[in-house]
């Protein structure tokens, strides 16, 4: 019998007549992800593609062949077409070699965030049937080998592993260099299937663990180049990827692809603190990069006292979580630079604020579609369109937003509609003009700062703390993160403190962002008729000052 995962990566994702609509107004144009780094190799061969944080940079003509070395290299190891391959890795030049090599390869990139930890990777490597994977040795004190051991022996099937770094002494592991000295002559490779899936993103992970979004080269070719157009990207572009690049905001929002699609310039961020991000604007006169609001505090705050020239900036696009108004107008007193407000999501839809929008409409609202062809749907709680203006819960379809997730029929159907709508889980009412002001989320999902998680998730684990009775988890207003997590806590008889859970949560292999930011102590968890946990009520509780 066929592998059932390779049969769904395979399969279909938009009706026949859509799909040749979509090719027919030139949305789709048949092309492997990576055809513009060729394009570009052949036209201008020496302008510079790719610069990392330490300053080792890559022209066109030569990432255009490391992305065959890298192919090649692939295939000698023992990868095939269609396997999945993991990629936790920093902002390095290897990761950006080994993305477009693997997609040239037609070896499936699964992107995992190097904040992922064994939960989240055993997740997303047993739900992709994922063979091999690509880590650092180590990123600031965190040392991914000992992840990926405890990764291997949850998931035989890696059997593969290759380490930017030093790969210790572990069966089946290997340096990036001894990888790359695999290489061979390129190996003539079919025509790509450009309806084939390109690469695996991950979901915020609504409902529970992330979810596989599977991307084709057609879709993710359209999203980046797109948006490339929209944001003004030209061959004069130097985009600076401050977030980490296993995101879709920063990969292709426009991102490092889109850059790749008109001939700019990317420089990699290895972390994005005030000073590495300021000091490479100064050093390769980066003109746009793009943040999370959390992240664009931080870095308001620091530019009161940094003198660093960082004066080639041009846009801050700012998305993952919604931006305040008035740390909007406070990025518009930099000299010279444009904020652009970006929302979207990694499963398609993306809105951004242009160029030519007033003022007023860049700083309060989250933008609007990208493509002609976003069918927009604003529903209320029975699926019914709600008034023009009214807030209710977005659903989406078009050329580029998935019709189905890399998982089982029952949460397919939860997230799609039958005629191939995805329910998005986000509220937002929509202005005369097209743009669209985000309200919140419904359900259960916490947004910490662009990184986006399930309240369910964590309630899981920490009902089985000793001193838990009860448990809730709810997203709450926070100035800095856009949202913070807020546990509520009905005690055994002791009550723990906000360390205890932390620490036990950090025992169970759960990223650092999914931790609880506040401790409420209460009596009992409010719930619903129908024994489920009250959010609207605890929304209440979250608002009532702790009692003394």
């Amino acid at each position: 019998m066929p592998d059932p995962i390779v049969s769904a990566l395979s399969a279909p994702r938009w009706p026949d007549d859509v799909a040749r609509r979509y090719r027919e107004l030139g949305y789709w144009r048949g092309e492997e992800l990576t055809a513009p780094v060729r394009h570009y190799a052949a036209s201008h061969p020496d302008k510079p593609a790719l610069i990392d944080s330490v300053g080792r940079l890559l022209t066109y003509a030569e990432l255009d062949r490391t992305a065959d070395q890298v192919a090649s290299a692939l295939q000698q190891w023992g990868l095939a077409p269609g396997d999945r391959f993991i990629l936790q890795l920093p902002n390095l030049l290897e990761l950006v070699c080994l993305l477009l090599g693997s997609v040239r390869a037609g070896i499936i990139p699964v992107m995992v965030l190097p904040t992922h930890r064994e939960q989240e990777v055993i997740h997303l490597a047993k739900g992709s049937g994922a063979v091999a994977c690509a880590i650092a040795d180590r990123q600031a004190s965190y040392d991914f080998r000992g992840l990926m051991r405890r990764v291997r022996d949850a998931v035989p099937g890696i059997g593969k592993v290759v380490v930017v770094g030093e790969p210790g002494e572990d069966d089946g592991v290997i340096s990036y260099d001894r990888l790359m000295a695999m290489a061979g002559p390129p190996v003539d490779r079919p025509p790509v299937d450009a309806h084939a899936v390109a690469l695996l993103l991950h979901s915020g992970g609504t409902g529970g663990l992330p979810k596989l979004i599977p991307r084709t080269h057609n879709d993710y070719d359209y999203n980046a180049r797109a948006s490339a157009e929209a944001c003004g990207f030209d061959e004069n572009t130097v985009y600076l990827a401050a977030l980490s690049a296993a995101h879709n905001f920063p990969l292709a929002c426009p991102g490092l692809l889109g850059t790749f699609s008109v001939g700019g310039t990317v420089v990699l961020a290895r972390e994005p603190s005030p000073d590495s991000v300021f000091s490479l604007i100064e050093k390769h006169k980066v003109t746009v990069t793009a943040a999370v609001p959390t992240l664009v505090s931080l870095w308001l705050e620091a530019r009161e006292f940094d003198e660093t020239d960082i004066s080639s900036l041009k846009l801050l696009q700012v998305g993952g979580a919604k931006l305040a108004e008035s740390v909007a107008r406070r990025i518009h007193e930099w000299p010279g630079v444009r904020v652009q407000q970006v929302f979207g999501m990694a499963e398609g839809l993306l809105n951004y604020t242009r160029a030519e929008d007033p003022i007023d409409i860049v700083e309060t609202t989250q933008g609007r579609p990208l493509s002609p062809d976003d069918e927009i749907v604003i529903v209320d709680e029975e699926g019914q369109p709600v008034a023009d203006g009214a807030v209710g819960e977005l659903w989406t379809r078009g050329p580029y937003t998935i019709r189905s997730y890399l998982a089982g029929p029952e949460i397919n159907a939860r997230s799609f509609t039958p005629d191939g709508f995805y329910r998005t889980g986000d509220m937002v009412r929509r202005l005369p003009s097209g743009h669209l002001v985000v309200a919140g989320r419904s359900g259960d999902q916490i947004n910490r700062g662009g990184e986006k998680f399930s309240a369910v998730e964590i309630e899981n684990h920490l009902i089985d703390h000793p001193a838990v009775k009860e448990i809730a988890v709810l997203g709450v207003p926070d100035a800095d993160l856009g949202q913070a997590s807020l546990a509520f806590v009905h005690p055994v008889e002791t009550p723990p403190s906000l360390r205890e859970l932390k620490d036990f949560l950090r025992q169970r292999g759960v990223a650092t962002y999914k931790l609880p930011d506040r401790l409420r102590i209460v009596d009992d968890i409010p719930l619903t008729r129908f024994g489920k946990i009250d959010r609207k009520r605890l929304a209440l509780l979250a608002d009532e000052p702790v009692p003394s």
